[in-house]
């Protein structure tokens, strides 16, 4: 069974930098297109961005710019460096496949955003 384990999150004030990590058991992670998501008590989960196959990585609109995803092939997983945080990215974070049938989601980290 695939198991998802998110890592790396913590608390940083507005503008500094944070780089969360998801590594995988029982999958090949570089094999797949990965997803970052993140989400927030009482709203949906959101989607981040994406990256894998043979496509650049793309992001959403509110994070473009400053966020980067990458698979780090020698660790299995997928990493997301941030950068420039906003108080509205405060969230747990999740990594995931982009397309369904999804694997079962992992724990998250939790981002905290605050001045």
């Amino acid at each position: 069974q695939v198991e998802l384990v998110e890592y790396g999150g913590g608390l940083r004030q507005p503008g500094e930098s944070l780089t969360i990590s998801c590594t995988a058991s029982g999958i090949s992670i570089p094999a797949k297109i990965m997803a970052w998501y993140r989400q927030v008590p009482g709203q949906e989960r959101e989607w981040v961005a994406t990256v894998g196959g043979n496509s650049d990585p793309t992001y959403s609109d509110s994070v473009k710019g400053r966020f980067t995803a990458f698979a780090d092939d020698a660790k299995n997983a997928v990493v997301l460096q941030m950068s420039s945080l906003k108080v509205e990215d405060t969230a747990v974070y999740y990594c995931n496949k982009f397309q369904p049938p999804r694997f079962r989601w992992g724990q998250g980290t939790q981002v905290t955003v605050s001045p």
